[in-house]
């Protein structure tokens, strides 16, 4: 048996004791989001209605570093620090010099990276006296985690699962049941923001965000969760890149590229923030590769602008690549990337030219994927497989150079409950829809009246 080390592992004890907040490093002045009836900057009175003080806190705070509670850090021990894998047997397949690493996040009860965040905002929610948690999900990854999380603190929660996700994941749906949730197929008549939406069968993102919003406003026992986007849900993740840092420097490598699949931002965040910060402060040269979906590709074809964070216009005005706050994307597999804009963090980082951005279609997505499992045995959900396409074409990149390249990718979730799309692509049957020009044209001719971003 072969002394090379496939996987690096950590003590609890090296769990982090702080969240990085990116906030502080970015380059330039940050873009606050703007209250849409007024076009001023969003203070805490915009947000206190849905959040509690602690999160809003997290939210537009300065500090570099935040404490993460010792009870968030007693259940993250379920879980983490999770394993950094060496990908050998890929990269032997690959026949390539690129030397590929993989952190692992399909471990956490919910399979996937959202728990990171879920439990911190259970706990802040329940410390503030909050009954009820309402949200969307996609996929079912979030709504899973939020799920367990409000269980964990004794909180009703509530769900606005996005309809073809509703349809293609019927187990994501009992995951969350089994753990106290009620979910709803999103476009739903519950609300009007649902009911105004109920063209679009398939739903997205966008509207199940209104749905749960909309919930959240109308109940005063209840605030609202969301799962990436926002500030401090990206911190939250954070915990991934700073054990990858140490699992790197344990395998004696340092990372070319950090690779990330990119709905809202939160899970490449959570892997790459932390070594962002290196690269601002100048002690590295790392590239970053942000991978999202062909059909809904917000970094690579959107625009740079004000926009509201859901379809109904219920949220403040983000600055952010934006494909239109009415675009509703195909229903493709990966449906946590079905959204249509991005964090504003990210956003910053993809205008500075430090974030790369490249968008891949559903077939070379999950071509990608099932030479990865085939390989290394793990499953990986369709999220995910955009960052191993992006590792693979980064691996024969190396080979055709003859080069020697370290990857590093977040593999933020396995795919147990998405075995309908490998049937489909596995059949030939699995489609490749594409954006169109009129499409974006159309989505972005109703952007809302705000500030033009020079």
């Amino acid at each position: 048996m072969s002394d090379a080390s496939v996987k690096y592992l950590l003590d609890e004890r090296d769990i982090p004791t702080h969240w990085v907040n990116l906030l502080p490093d970015l380059p330039g002045e940050p873009l606050p989001p703007l209250n849409p009836g007024t076009l001023e900057p969003a203070g805490p009175d915009d947000l206190s209605a849905i959040f509690p003080m602690a999160l809003i806190a997290q939210e537009v705070s300065g500090e570099r570093d935040i404490e993460i509670p010792e009870q968030v850090r007693d259940v993250y021990r379920s879980w983490r620090p999770s394993p950094l894998f060496r990908a050998r047997r890929l990269e032997r397949a690959l026949d390539t010099p690129a030397r590929i690493y993989y952190k692992y996040e399909g471990g956490s009860p919910a399979g996937s990276h959202k728990p990171n965040t879920a439990v911190a905002q259970a706990f802040a929610n329940a410390q503030a006296g909050i009954e009820k948690l309402s949200t969307e999900t996609g996929a079912g990854q979030w709504g899973s985690a939020l799920a367990q999380a409000c269980a964990l603190f004794g909180l009703e929660c509530e769900v606005f699962m996005v309809g073809s996700s509703y349809d293609q994941k019927p187990y994501r749906r009992s995951l969350m049941q089994t753990w106290g949730a009620t979910v709803h197929r999103s476009p739903s008549d519950l609300t009007q923001a649902g009911t105004a939406q109920a063209e679009h069968a398939t739903g997205s993102l966008g509207i199940a965000i209104s749905e749960a919003v909309e919930v959240a406003a109308r109940d005063p026992r209840c605030n609202y969760s969301l799962g990436s986007v926002l500030n401090h849900v990206l911190l939250h993740q954070t915990v991934i890149g700073q054990e990858a840092i140490k699992q790197m420097e344990m395998a004696g490598d340092e990372p070319d590229v950090v690779i990330g699949c990119v709905g809202g931002g939160s899970n490449f965040a959570g892997i790459a923030f932390p070594f962002v910060r290196r690269v601002l402060a100048g002690d590295a040269r790392t590239r970053f590769l942000a991978a999202e979906p062909a059909a809904c590709p917000t970094l690579t074809r959107g625009v740079y602008a004000y926009d509201f964070g859901d379809t109904a216009g219920m949220t403040p005005l983000m600055p952010m690549y934006t494909l239109g706050h009415n675009f509703v994307p195909p229903p493709v597999h990966a449906g946590g990337l079905r959204y249509h804009g991005d964090a504003p963090m990210l956003c910053g980082l993809v205008r500075a030219g430090i974030v790369e951005a490249r968008a891949f279609g559903q077939n070379e997505t999950f071509a990608a994927a099932v030479a990865f499992a085939r390989a290394e045995g793990i499953l990986p959900a369709p999220e995910p497989a955009h960052a191993i396409r992006a590792a693979i074409d980064e691996a024969e990149a190396a080979k055709l150079a003859g080069e020697e390249r370290v990857i590093l990718f977040n593999l933020c979730g396995h795919g147990h409950f998405d075995l309908s799309a490998y049937d489909a692509y596995l059949a030939g049957e699995l489609e490749d829809p594409e954006f169109s020009e009129a499409e974006r044209e159309h989505a972005l001719a109703t952007l809302p009246s705000a500030p033009a971003i020079s």
